[in-house]
């Protein structure tokens, strides 16, 4: 599972396309999609030169959530977050999937840069997709530009419920911005439920630096996850 804010397209698309194919996910999760002019064709260009298919492609708020070919989607979401005068509408995108023969519930968002607002928004997004998990029931991953690093509020609310993947299980470098001489780790996939990370974090190995550095202002964070056998009742194997 890969989570990327791609920066509208204002770099380099084609390294965008490269580094996702290079890391070679099941499911794609992108903030920053293009929102503006030209908006559903340079989306669709991106969508083909990765091999990815849209399961939800929402221009509010300018989410994605993009899957292989041959996994299945039952059913989208998308919310409007909490208005803000003068703020920039956020949102969050939410699918439930079925990936090799299992649940899963993937949701998209990118938080603000304002203290308060970006809180707030942290907080719908965790209820808004615990709602969806009752309607579709699945593990679940949240994959976050969080405007802000582990340790902040936002980061601290989002965590009280759900996993760090790549605070928990590290690989590859941590920082994720800004991509030409990062410093800061402010994207995190989160986890819950029968969800196991083998290893998260920003995949300088199989993605090439150089591609990173051009495509966009932020790097991309890779989850190597699976999905778990689920628990069987007492009832169940009674039949």
């Amino acid at each position: 599972m890969l989570s990327y804010n791609v920066h509208a397209l204002r770099d380099d698309a084609q390294a965008v396309a490269r580094v996702v194919r290079a890391c070679d996910p099941d499911v794609v999760c992108l903030q920053e999609a293009p929102r503006l002019l030209r908006w559903q064709s340079r989306r669709r260009s991106l969508d083909r030169m990765m091999g990815m298919i849209p399961a939800i492609s929402r221009r509010t708020g300018g989410l994605a959530v993009l899957c292989r070919p041959g996994i299945e989607v039952h059913r989208i979401g998308h919310r409007v977050l909490r208005r803000y005068p003068g703020l920039r509408v956020r949102t969050l995108s939410m699918a439930a999937l079925q990936v090799d023969g299992r649940p899963l519930l993937v949701g998209c968002t990118h938080l603000d840069l304002h203290p308060g607002a970006r809180l707030h928004h942290a907080g719908e997004a965790v209820d808004y997709l615990a709602a969806f998990a009752v309607e579709n029931p699945g593990p679940s991953v949240l994959a976050a530009d969080v405007n802000a690093e582990p340790g902040s509020s936002a980061w601290r609310l989002i965590t009280a419920g759900l996993r760090d993947a790549a605070g928990e299980h590290p690989w590859g470098e941590a920082a994720t911005f800004p991509a030409r001489n990062p410093a800061r780790r402010i994207d995190g996939v989160f986890t819950s439920g029968a969800v196991e990370v083998h290893r998260a974090g920003v995949p300088v190995e199989p993605a090439d630096a150089a591609d990173m550095a051009d495509a966009s202002d932020h790097r991309p964070v890779l989850a190597d996850i699976s999905l778990e056998a689920e628990p069987v009742t007492e009832a169940a194997e009674g039949g």
